[in-house]
């Protein structure tokens, strides 16, 4: 299966399919791309917080990349899903899921960020719709999925096993795994859990860095109203202080703080400050899913046995060929986190885009990940 990840550490990753097996997964912001559950080859997105019946690619991702110089770099046209369902993974939860594309393609799932971001339209552009057969879905109290913002039985590993529900009651073999942000996380995860079968490391060091001050340095006048809403003798953590007033018993201050918090993270994502994604922050609905969740996983500490946890099972896919692509200014999920995952995975391909921030919606970026799905892409091929 396939498998392209996506971190919180600004990173992404993308792979070639192998079968299906789970995996741990780093810190918010590290790794967009894909890897792959059993093969060989796979593509890291790194950006700040999948097997083919046992059968190796016969064609390494090194060696393929110089055998394909010219490849699309640019997203494809929208496409509508062809069809869509929900599926429930737990006595609590449903998750919403759509398939588009080419239904007898390659599977690629998408793995989308926050955690809590859910899937948009514009997630299935990544993927030539000829080539592959393309699986999103809204992870637990995410978009469209129920019931909304709900924390209860919402972990890490509930999410691993969420993937693998989804994949066989899809009834597919293998599949590749795509991820961004905190998908790149949950991908790490996932294929670590499955190595059969990419990364935002969810350390201390990263959470401290964005939401307890450290990223203020660049970006006051967004970091203002975050740290405004929470008084003074609070301040001590603000993770700590968001927890407590996105799970107040008043509506109102949930949505106050969700504001707040999601409109911090929308206004430092990018290089240059996009005004559609600053406007999500006014969205309660989206707002309270994007916030509590993503805060609820930082204050568990991504539910990991470690802080390193991610870097210390790296030997699990190290098999695995691999490029990780990181925004040199990614704000949200600084290129610390991809610098330490190449330094502990100095076989991966690892590739700065000098032009961009955390969005994996920036040219630059962007370009990166089409053409890993390409490279990807003429692999399966030729294998």
């Amino acid at each position: 299966m396939n498998l392209s990840i996506g971190f919180r550490f600004s990173s992404s990753l993308t792979c070639l399919p192998v079968p299906p097996i789970p995996i741990p997964v780093p810190s918010r912001s590290l790794v967009r791309g894909s890897l792959c559950r059993e093969s060989k080859n796979l593509i890291w997105r790194a950006q700040t917080l999948d097997s083919q019946n046992n059968q190796q690619i016969s064609v390494p991702y090194m060696e393929a990349k110089n055998e394909f110089p010219e490849l699309n770099t640019n997203l494809y046209p929208d496409i509508e899903p062809y069809s869509t369902g929900f599926l429930k993974v737990s006595e609590i939860h449903t998750i919403y899921w759509e398939q588009s594309g080419n239904p007898n393609g390659h599977p690629v799932v998408f793995l989308h960020g926050g955690p809590g971001g859910g899937t948009s339209p514009c997630n299935r552009k990544f993927f030539d719709p000829e080539f592959y057969r393309i699986i999103l879905f809204d992870q637990r109290g995410a978009g469209k999925s129920t019931p909304h913002a709900w924390l209860v039985e919402n972990t890490t590993w509930d999410l691993v096993a969420d993937i693998e529900k989804l994949r066989e009651h899809l009834e597919i073999p293998e599949w590749q795994v795509f991820g961004g942000s905190w998908g790149s996380t949950l991908a790490l995860a996932y294929s670590q859990s499955h190595p059969d079968k990419g990364i935002f490391l969810l350390r201390k060091k990263e959470i401290d860095w964005f939401y307890e001050g450290g990223a203020a340095a660049i970006f006051p006048d967004a970091w203002e109203p975050f740290r405004d809403l929470i008084p003074e003798n609070e301040r001590r953590s603000f993770v700590d202080a968001y927890w407590k007033r996105l799970n107040s018993d008043d509506l109102e201050t949930q949505y106050a703080a969700a504001r707040a918090w999601t409109k911090w993270e929308m206004m430092t994502a990018h290089l240059l400050p996009n005004e559609e994604d600053i406007k999500n922050g006014d969205d309660d609905k989206f707002s309270l899913a994007f916030a509590r969740i993503e805060n609820h996983y930082f204050l568990n500490k991504g539910f990991f046995l470690s802080d390193s946890f991610l870097l210390d099972n790296v030997e699990k896919i190290r098999h695995i060929d691999t490029i990780i692509v990181q925004g040199r200014y990614d704000v949200c999920c600084p290129m610390m986190s991809a610098w330490d995952l190449h330094m502990a995975w100095p076989e991966a391909d690892f590739k700065i885009v000098p032009d961009a921030g955390h969005s994996a919606n920036e040219r630059g970026i962007a370009a990166e990940l089409v053409a890993a799905n390409e490279k990807l892409k003429n692999i399966i091929r030729r294998s």
